[in-house]
């Protein structure tokens, strides 16, 4: 039952070209990034990835897709990378654009088994009608365009069918993690590492904190370790970034807690 292996590259080793994958993190929270650089560092291209965004330019999946390691994203929000918006309206990228909640539930209905899903997300839009440009030609002409899905009036209301999503490989960031795989994420790093982690057929899960088996209260745990088939240890030392940093001047901030006191 022990799952630990030695280093971040040891963990990904097995990782070839082609290969598709399920990234966790929010913007900059919870971005799995030894475990992204280690992949890096391999070399791999040509890589099929799931996720709600891919970084920015030098930080997250940014890394590879600078590298051209990245042949197709599929994503909900991709406005904070310059080289993203180039690589895909030149036709060098293929984007799969899939609303934010939708891509949730596929992540999390392929790790539970559930081949696909009704929901009322993207009726009346390219995103159910087809037509959504996926990839370009060189000279701007859209080279691929999304297909029309299944709609299907339930009680009333119209839906569209969306296929889950399972991928080869998960990765994913914790904030502890025992031997066994049980995860514990810290707030908004929460957001899709779980569900990255069960769409992945062999998750890895990189945690600041590694303990042993039973150190972890039961209500404590957020994801069981069935989802997880690989843990490193990358120490609570590692860099974390702030996609947007918003501060306020000194004077206004005193201004406001003398109001707050008064």
């Amino acid at each position: 039952m022990d799952k630990t292996y030695e280093s971040p590259r040891a963990a990904v080793d097995d990782i070839g070209d082609g290969a598709s994958l399920a990234v966790g993190g929010f913007g900059l929270c919870g971005n799995p990034m030894e475990l992204i650089s280690a992949l890096h560092a391999k070399g791999v291209s040509g890589l099929s990835v799931v996720s709600n965004n891919c970084g920015v330019d030098d930080w997250g999946l940014g890394i590879l897709l600078a590298d051209r390691r990245i042949a197709k994203m599929t994503s909900s929000y991709v406005g904070e990378n310059k080289e993203f918006a180039r690589q895909f309206l030149s036709g060098e990228l293929e984007v799969e654009l899939t609303p934010q909640g939708t891509l949730a539930e596929k992540l999390r209905a392929g790790g539970c088994g559930i081949a696909a899903f009704f929901t009322l997300a993207g009726v009346g839009t390219q995103v159910a009608e087809g037509g959504l440009p996926q990839k370009y030609n060189t000279d701007g002409s859209v080279a691929k365009a999304s297909e029309p899905k299944e709609t299907r009036e339930i009680n009333g209301t119209t839906y569209v069918l969306e296929e889950s999503i399972t991928t080869d490989f998960g990765l994913v960031h914790a904030l502890k993690g025992d031997t066994h795989g049980n995860l514990v994420f810290d707030r908004s790093a929460r957001n899709f590492n779980p569900l990255a982690a069960m769409a992945g057929r062999i998750t890895i899960a990189q945690v600041e904190e590694l303990v042993q088996p039973g150190e972890l209260d039961p209500d404590e745990i957020h994801l069981p370790g069935v989802f997880v088939q690989r843990v490193v240890a990358v120490g609570k030392g590692i860099e974390k970034r702030i996609e947007k940093r918003t501060v306020q001047p000194r004077e206004a901030y005193e201004a406001a807690r003398e109001k707050l006191e008064a």
